[in-house]
């Protein structure tokens, strides 16, 4: 996953346009999990939304390479 994406002049990597996509997901589904009461059951949810980050985050590099590999 290598590269940049031009935004007008600017080049951004793809890391942080994934980063930041994940991180939206991220709070919406913790908001999700929260309003559902998943979070009784977790013993510690700051470190739960770390690791549902991580997880999240590496669906959508898996993701925009399988995108990136079927358009190019």
């Amino acid at each position: 996953m290598i590269g940049e994406f031009s935004f007008f002049g600017m080049y951004f990597p793809w890391l942080m346009i994934t980063s930041l996509i994940a991180i939206f997901a991220t709070k919406l589904l913790a908001r999700l999990l929260a309003r559902v009461g998943f979070y009784r059951y977790v013993w510690h949810p700051p470190l739960f939304d770390i690791a549902l980050f991580c997880v999240i985050l590496g669906v959508c590099i898996v993701v925009f390479n399988l995108c990136r590999s079927v358009l190019l």
